[in-house]
C-alpha cells in the first residue's frame, strides 16, 4: 500500500518524533511512504522508513527534484505549489496527518472527498455545523495510525 503521511513543513520536535516512527512502522509493514518531500513531518516520515528499509515517495511543489529531503528515494518535482497536495492524497491509498497547518487541511479534505481513510494524530478536528466529522479517524500515536491505515 501507498500510505501518505502529511504534515508541516515547519513541526515540534514532538511532532517529528511521531513521525519518524510512523514512518518506521509503516515500512516495516511493507507500506511506501507517499509525502510532499520537503522538511518537518515529512522528512521525519522519510527518515523512519528509509532507516526500516522502507520506500519513499516526495511529491515537491517546486521544479527542482533537488529540493526533496535527503531520505526520498523517488522525488517528482511538480511546480504546482500546494496544487500538489492533490496528487499526493490521490497517489496514496490512505493518508495519516500528523499536526499541520491548512496545507494538511487541505489534504485532509481531499482526501475524505476521494473516499479515503483519514488518520489523524494530534491534527485537525473538522466539525459541519458543529457536528465532528466522524470519517476522520483519531490514533493516539504511531502505532495505532499504522494498525488503522494497514491493519495488522
Amino acid at each position: 500500500m501507498y500510505i501518505g503521511v502529511i504534515g508541516g513543513q515547519f513541526c515540534s520536535e514532538e511532532e517529528s518524533r511521531i513521525a519518524f516512527e510512523l514512518g518506521r512502522l509503516l515500512a516495516e509493514r511493507g507500506a511506501v511512504i507517499v509525502c510532499g518531500g520537503l522538511g518537518g513531518v515529512m522528512e521525519a516520515a522519510c527518515k523512519g522508513a528509509r532507516e526500516a528499509g522502507g520506500t519513499t515517495i516526495g511529491i515537491l511543489p517546486g521544479p527542482f527534484r533537488s529540493d526533496a529531503n535527503p531520505y526520498v528515494d523517488h522525488a517528482i518535482a511538480t511546480d504546482m505549489g500546494q496544487a500538489r497536495n492533490a496528487i499526493i492524497v490521490r497517489t496514496a491509498d490512505a493518508v495519516v496527518a500528523v499536526g499541520g497547518e491548512y496545507g494538511t487541511l487541505s489534504e485532509i479534505a481531499m482526501a475524505l472527498k476521494m473516499g479515503k481513510k483519514v488518520v489523524a494524530i494530534s491534527s485537525w478536528e473538522i466539525a459541519n455545523k458543529g457536528v465532528a466529522d466522524e470519517k476522520i479517524i483519531r490514533a493516539a500515536g504511531p502505532e495505532e495510525a499504522a494498525e488503522a491505515v494497514l491493519g495488522h
